[in-house]
């Protein structure tokens, strides 16, 4: 069974649970998530690996500082998590958000990944390039642009969580039965946690911040050198599967891109057998 731990590194105390022994694989949770997510890889990634799931920082039992929410700092405390635990490498398999970060990860350290897997997760690129170009994105980013408002956001969404935890997870999942009860409400529980919610609306700040775009901009980065798998469900409402295309720009290593029929954002929750499968195979 699985254990919860916590581990200091860059300057943060984070909630990790792990469970198993060998090569390392981390898994990062996306946004409004926690390391509950991966609930259905765990025990079945746990069989060959040492699989080491962590709250983001700001979410859930992990530190809540008022800064840091932005990918440079939220890779070194990857990076910091790794060495803390003993290892110089690890296989990464990002969601959402935290594919996000993976991908900024990949770019930025490469020399810290084995293997690099995304699910449902734009490339930071593809986010400052699509943002105001593309119409459609711009409809399904509906949570970046309502986050750059500052405090209104955090004020209006405590008291819709219950509607809010359904509406995003639920309602946007083409296999309703992904989500019971108990899950909604064990997700609900982890955003009402003092500074949650703030904490994840600044990492989506950080996302249009001039900092950001100046860096992307100032410096180009050289393409992914490690391995790469990409699962996108076809039926993804909030992040169109367009956003899986031309990721050959991206990635100089083998790259391998699946698309899950039926299957819409919340990919590892709503098929989560498929998931483990490939990530097994690919691992």
């Amino acid at each position: 069974m699985w254990q919860h731990r916590f581990i200091q590194v860059n300057h943060v105390n984070l909630h990790y649970v792990t469970q198993g022994e060998g090569e390392l694989v981390i898994l990062l949770h996306g946004f409004f998530e926690f390391w509950y997510s991966w609930r259905h890889q765990l025990p079945a990634l746990a069989k060959h690996f040492k699989v080491v799931v962590p709250d983001l920082r700001g979410y859930n039992d992990s530190d809540k500082p008022l800064t840091g929410h932005d990918l440079e700092t939220l890779s070194q405390d990857v990076v910091g998590l790794i060495h803390g635990l003993g290892y110089r490498a690890a296989h990464i398999v990002g969601h959402g958000w935290g594919g996000t970060l993976a991908w900024h990860l990949a770019q930025r350290c490469p020399e810290m990944l084995k293997r690099l897997v995304v699910l449902s997760g734009v490339h930071p690129q593809q986010w400052h390039q699509s943002l105001l170009s593309n119409l459609e994105v711009m409809r399904r980013s509906w949570p970046i642009w309502v986050s750059q408002l500052p405090t209104l956001p955090e004020w209006m969404l405590q008291p819709v969580l219950p509607r809010l935890v359904t509406t995003l997870f639920q309602s946007e999942a083409i296999r309703k039965n992904a989500f019971s009860a108990q899950d909604r409400l064990l997700y609900e529980a982890a955003l009402r946690k003092p500074g949650v919610l703030s904490a994840a609306l600044k990492q989506y700040r950080q996302i249009l911040a001039p900092q950001a775009w100046l860096g992307n901009l100032l410096t180009p980065l050289p393409p992914i050198q490690v391995p790469t798998l990409v699962l996108w469900g076809e039926d993804d409402s909030l992040l169109h599967r367009t956003f899986s295309d031309s990721l050959e720009r991206y990635v100089a290593a083998p790259l391998d891109i699946k698309q899950i029929p039926q299957c819409g954002h919340w990919v590892q929750q709503e098929v989560p057998q498929t998931v483990n499968r490939a990530l097994l195979s690919f691992l």
